[in-house]
Order: structure tokens, then sequence, then C-alpha cells
């Protein structure tokens, strides 16, 4: 994998990313849930909530460089809150 510039930063992001999914996956098998609705007004299940969690704080980050700068783990500590909301609200 030389063709890539691998970091370490960038191979915890997609372990992250994968241990997200792997775990959702289980919780999905191991204990099934029925779509419930929210504030959106939209039917969602846990996969969907991670989603628009992940889309969000890829959001968030973006909005975070371009407005503020490198300052990077404040913007973590608002991901971290957007997720919560997201997860008791949609």
């Amino acid at each position: 994998m030389d063709w890539m510039a691998w970091t370490w930063p960038t191979a915890v992001f997609f372990m992250v990313i994968a241990g997200l999914l792997i775990t959702f996956t289980v919780l999905a098998i191991r204990y099934p849930e029925t779509p419930r609705v929210g504030i959106l007004r939209i039917e969602t299940t846990r996969g969907d909530r991670l989603f628009i969690t992940l889309l969000g704080s890829a959001f968030i980050n973006l909005a975070w460089l371009g407005l503020v700068g490198e300052n990077q783990p404040w913007a973590l500590i608002v991901c971290l809150a957007w997720a919560a909301a997201v997860f008791r609200w949609v």
C-alpha cells in the first residue's frame, strides 16, 4: 500500500468506522428493533441514525475547518453532542 499516504489518524478513522458497522450489525441481529418516528417525522432504525450521525459529523468537521481552523478536538466534542442528539430525538 505504498501508493496511499496512510497515517495513523487515517487508519484509526477507518478502524472506528469498521468497528461501528460491525457493532451495529451484531446489535441488529441480536436485538432486532422496530423503526421509530422522531423529530424528522420519518421512520428510522439504529443504522439510519448512525448514517445521519456520520453524515452530519462530516459536515460539522468541514464547517469547523472552514470557519475556525485546525483546532479539531473541539469539533469532536460538537460531533459527540450531535450524535447524542440524533440517537435521542431522531
